[in-house]
């Protein structure tokens, strides 16, 4: 079961986290500070840490840089009351991999850890599953029914990107510039060419799809059970 820890400085936060996130089948531990958290990290194995950032000794700024600049990639949701712009850029230039202000909605917050244990676990496995359908990024390689295919670099990069933030809408611009590079010659046409390429494969798969989101961009539709 996926553990998760709670470092808040109010109790009754720190009770009412615990609650949700167990009533939703996660395994938690709490700690009040930092130090206490510090030292439940070196005797259990953490999965996602739920922070605040306004604690005693050392905030939750500070915390997540020190979790960073110790090569330490333990996915991180900030939590707090401070809303502003600048709080939430400084939350996420500290190291955390999500912000969200106090007082938390439920189903939003259960989502969005959802997600970032998904991603930690795609960047730990170098494997997306999706349904019955499996990429591997190792092998470039796309296993639907028990048979397999190896795609060409650059339609794999595409629906690995695609996949690994599934219902995610991209721009063209943004695929252009994550998988072909800002300084590439390649025009936004050139996305276009590979997505239908992609649509062709996969167009007997009933485990994703590849919608075409008029005027913004594309995404990989996936539903909610299959990831």
């Amino acid at each position: 079961m996926l553990q998760i820890l709670i470092v808040d400085d109010d109790k009754n936060i720190r009770r009412y986290l615990s609650a949700v996130l167990s009533d939703a089948g996660y395994t938690t531990s709490c700690a009040d500070c930092a130090q206490m958290a510090l030292d439940i990290m070196e005797n259990v194995k953490i999965d996602l840490i739920v922070l605040d950032i306004m604690m005693p000794d050392m905030d939750g700024y500070s915390f997540a840089k020190l979790l960073r600049d110790c090569n330490n990639d333990i996915p991180i949701l900030m939590l707090s009351a401070k809303q502003l712009p600048e709080d939430v850029k400084k939350g996420f230039l500290s190291g955390t991999d999500d912000y969200m202000t106090k007082p938390v909605d439920e189903a939003v917050m259960l989502l969005r850890i959802k997600a970032l244990l998904r991603r930690a676990k795609i960047i730990y496995d170098h494997r997306l599953t999706i349904g019955s359908t499996i990429v591997d990024h190792d092998t470039m390689t796309v296993t639907m029914k028990g048979s397999s295919q190896i795609l060409p670099q650059k339609e794999f990069q595409l629906l690995y990107k695609l996949l690994s933030y599934s219902n995610k809408i991209f721009t063209r611009m943004q695929l252009m510039e994550d998988i072909w590079g800002p300084a590439s010659d390649s025009t936004e046409a050139t996305v276009s060419v590979h997505i239908n390429r992609l649509r062709k494969r996969f167009e007997t798969c009933t485990d994703f799809s590849i919608v075409t989101i008029r005027g913004l961009g594309y995404k990989a539709q996936v539903e909610e059970e299959l990831i």
